[in-house]
């Protein structure tokens, strides 16, 4: 009789395989209005790699990754063209060279991009109404220049540094996040657990998969153009 597979289990969406909602409490985002606010705290979230910093102003208190140097009590700007560490500005008030974080897509959308712990992104190019940013892969991106970013560098980039030491802290780590750890092998697996288990001695096949097969059953090569050993 056949079981169901991991890939299957965690995409029919169970609370096994469901991260807790208290994770995911804290929303990152920009208001819609501008003027000053004031970082009244600095609270960790299990779904951040990043501190993050509540912010109130005249009207709302929200939430963004906290800066390098943040400390509460401190004032920052939401608009306008002082460039200081934790303001947040339009992209079309940053001069090139500036360190940037937690971009918007699309203006308004709240950011989208640079959210990680010590991460930043670089104001690179202007290009008419446009706005080239090069990212940390070395990538360069094209975004208009009223959507907007966070001045400075995350905090928390030596998170990584500090070695996880015991597994058992690591796989708490990635439940508060929903992530799947450990991860395994196929081949590794047995038979029943994975369409690319067994093998008799790990001799891996190339395998076809259905077109219409489910998700965790759609392994190995999708629709190929053509399989066998190409004859010269």
């Amino acid at each position: 009789m056949g079981k169901t597979i991991i890939q299957q289990a965690r995409g029919h969406g169970s609370l096994t395989y469901r991260v807790r909602k208290q994770a995911y409490k804290y929303e990152i985002k920009y208001p819609l209005s501008e003027g000053k606010g004031k970082i009244i705290g600095l609270v960790n979230s299990c779904a951040h790699s990043a501190p993050l910093a509540r912010i109130q102003t005249d009207k709302e208190v929200f939430y963004n990754a906290a800066f390098n140097g943040a400390v509460e009590g401190q004032e920052i700007e939401l608009g306008g063209k002082n460039v200081q560490p934790g303001n947040i500005l339009h992209l079309k008030e940053i001069p090139p060279g500036t360190r940037i974080f937690n971009l918007e897509a699309n203006s308004g959308d709240g950011g989208k991009m640079i959210r990680t712990a010590g991460s930043s992104a670089v104001m690179s190019k202007i290009a008419g109404s446009k706005r080239v940013i090069l990212m940390p892969s070395k990538k360069e991106i094209i975004l208009d220049e009223n959507c907007r970013a966070t001045i400075g560098i995350i905090a928390g980039q030596g998170r990584l540094d500090k070695p996880i030491i015991k597994a058992g802290k690591h796989w708490h780590m990635m439940k508060a996040r929903n992530k799947f750890w450990p991860r395994t092998s196929a081949v590794k697996m047995n038979a029943i657990d994975h369409p690319f288990g067994s093998g008799r001695g790990k001799r891996i096949k190339s395998k076809i998969a259905k077109r219409n097969a489910p998700p965790g059953a759609k392994v190995g090569h999708i629709r190929p153009r053509r399989t066998g050993r190409k004859k010269r």
